[in-house]
Parts: structure tokens; C-alpha cells; sequence
């Protein structure tokens, strides 16, 4: 279609096709014969039979097309954020966080709470860490700004709970020690290298 055919305002001149309809009935008889006619076609029984057929072979023959959540759980982009997690350190499973409070600083919701004290050894640890999820937008900010990796958005996007403290304390959100070689790095400021155990050494502070 030309410019000009397109500027054309004029609808009596457009070559529009006219759709054979029937006459609407008037009378009941005739909206009866109307609706059954229309709904008893071959293409009724095609659908019921396509999804007959489906749930047969879901069921019996083993060919299921949904996901069985949340047994099975499709895979999500490695740069989603979603729940955060806490990391350790790998060499003696003693969590990273040096409790800057950088993450509290930059935190624009205003969602992250910490406490530090000082232990016997004189080094500052994490006495209370949390994170209201209920104000949280997951910007990413608070785990941009972490200089150690500490702290970084995982995979675990399930946030439903019966109480809002869930998944806000750290310990729900720390590594389980017994599952430190499942830890997943993340690349950036602090991440691990390739040869890094080549380059580890023995040191007299273990933490």
C-alpha cells in the first residue's frame, strides 16, 4: 500500500469483503437449534480427544510436559537476584562477613539490620544480622558494595512464610557448614581464582 493509499480517509472506496452470517434468530426454538448446532462440530470432539490423548500418555506412559513443582524447578539465570545468601570462607568455614556495615549503609529500602561486637580474640564478628524481605526490592546494592563477597543473591526465589522473621535471621541465610564444597562463587572483588589452592599456605590464625 502507497502513502497516498494509506492518507485516503475515504472507507467507500476500500475493497472490504462482506461475511456471509446468518440471520439471528428471534425465536427460542431457533437460538436452541443455533446453539447446538454450533456447539456439537467435529472440532469439539478433535480437542477432547487431543486432551484425552495427553493425559494418557502424563499418566501412564511417562511423557509429562509440566514441571513438578517444587520437586523439579526450572533453571533460572545465574545473575537473578533473588534470596540472599551468606558465604564462608573455604579454608575454615568461618563466615566472611567482617560486619563493615556497608550493605546496612547503601541498603536505599532500608531493610538491613546488623550488631557487631568484639569475640576474645579481639576480632569483630556478626552478633545480629537481618534482612526484612518485606521491604527488600533486591536492588543488588548491598552485594555489589560487599568488599569480602560476604554477602550475594542465590538461586532461592521462595519467599511465602507463615511469619515475617522467616528468612531474615543469619544463620537461615549462612552456608550450612556440611555443605561448604556445594558453596557456589560468584566473580568479582575477593572471588576465588583458578589456581587457589596452589596458592594457599598454611598460616598460625586460623579463620
Amino acid at each position: 500500500m502507497s502513502l497516498e493509499q494509506f492518507k485516503n480517509r475515504n472507507v467507500g472506496t476500500q475493497n472490504y469483503k462482506t461475511l456471509d452470517l446468518d440471520h439471528t434468530p428471534v425465536t427460542g426454538m431457533g437460538q436452541f437449534k443455533q446453539v447446538v448446532s454450533r456447539t456439537f462440530k467435529p472440532e469439539l470432539f478433535v480437542g477432547l480427544w487431543v486432551t484425552f490423548r495427553e493425559m494418557i500418555n502424563a499418566l501412564f506412559r511417562g511423557k509429562m510436559h509440566t514441571t513438578q513443582y517444587p520437586f523439579e524447578k526450572l533453571p533460572i539465570s545465574p545473575r537473578y537476584r533473588a534470596i540472599h545468601d551468606m558465604l564462608r570462607l573455604l579454608e575454615s568455614g568461618h563466615y566472611r562477613c567482617i560486619g563493615c556495615g556497608l550493605c546496612e549503609k547503601i541498603c536505599i529500602s532500608n531493610c538491613i539490620t546488623m550488631d557487631t561486637q568484639y569475640d576474645e580474640n579481639q576480632r569483630k564478628e556478626v552478633s545480629e544480622y537481618t534482612i526484612n524481605f518485606g521491604r527488600c526490592i533486591f536492588c543488588g546494592y548491598c552485594a555489589e558494595v560487599c568488599p569480602e563477597l560476604a554477602i550475594v543473591h542465590g538461586p532461592r526465589y521462595e519467599t511465602a512464610s507463615e511469619q515475617r522473621a522467616s528468612f531474615s535471621l543469619f544463620e537461615d541465610m549462612l552456608t550450612p557448614i556440611d555443605q561448604l564444597n556445594l558453596q557456589q562463587e560468584y566473580q568479582g572483588f575477593g572471588a576465588i581464582s583458578p589456581n587457589a589452592d596452589e596458592n594457599i599456605k598454611k598460616t598460625p590464625l586460623a579463620y
